[in-house]
């Protein structure tokens, strides 16, 4: 479903293809009426971008497919409450989110990866130690703060469109993002104060 890529051997979430996609779908049992071919219409259309938005949140493409199959069988069982269907995306999107919410949050009762200051080699390995050291900060984050902000900066929305996948007010969206780039700064600082002192 996800093909291999990059110099880490690690799955590429751009790499992810159709009979993926095809796959998730089939495994909701949809049923043949104009309802259901609407359904499958709309999330088929949609479900590359919430496996990317959920691999982003998530930080692993195995769970972030989990996820997507999860939210896509809610939204099929719910489907007789969206009444508008030009609102999908919102819908849709807050399920999802949700999923990977509840996903962030049994995950937190695991342990948390220290995060630490990537060594320094060569161009090619800065950026990957570079992403990856960004990964671990947000693993630090709590499950709220690392969604705003993936919402925010990986995937490009403003704060009503947080706000409306999230299911909360704007001013919470506002200060979430600022706590979270606070947690964000204070491990980068820490991080560089032990690569100042090797």
């Amino acid at each position: 479903m996800v093909r291999e890529g990059g110099s880490t051997g690690q799955p590429r979430v751009s790499d992810v293809d159709a009979a993926g996609v095809e796959s998730i779908l089939g495994r909701i049992d949809v049923r043949k009426s104009a309802r259901s071919a609407s359904f499958a219409r709309l999330t088929s259309d949609r479900l590359t971008g919430c496996y990317r938005l959920a691999t982003a949140i998530l930080g692993d493409p195995v769970e972030a497919e989990d996820a997507t199959h999860d939210a896509a069988v809610r939204a099929w069982e719910r489907w007789d409450s969206l009444r508008d269907e030009s609102k999908f995306d919102a819908w849709f999107g807050r399920i999802l989110v949700n999923e990977c919410r509840d996903r962030l949050r049994r995950r937190r009762s695991g342990p948390v990866m220290e995060a630490s200051a990537p060594a320094s080699t060569s161009d090619a390995t800065d950026d990957v130690a570079v992403r990856d050291a960004l990964e671990r900060a947000l693993d630090t984050l709590s499950p709220d703060h690392r969604i705003v902000v993936v919402l925010r900066y990986y995937v490009g929305l403003d704060d009503r469109e947080i706000a409306e996948r999230t299911g909360t007010r704007r001013g919470t969206v506002k200060s979430r993002l600022h706590y979270a780039l606070q947690a964000l700064r204070a491990v980068a600082d820490a991080a560089e104060r032990l690569e100042a002192d090797r």
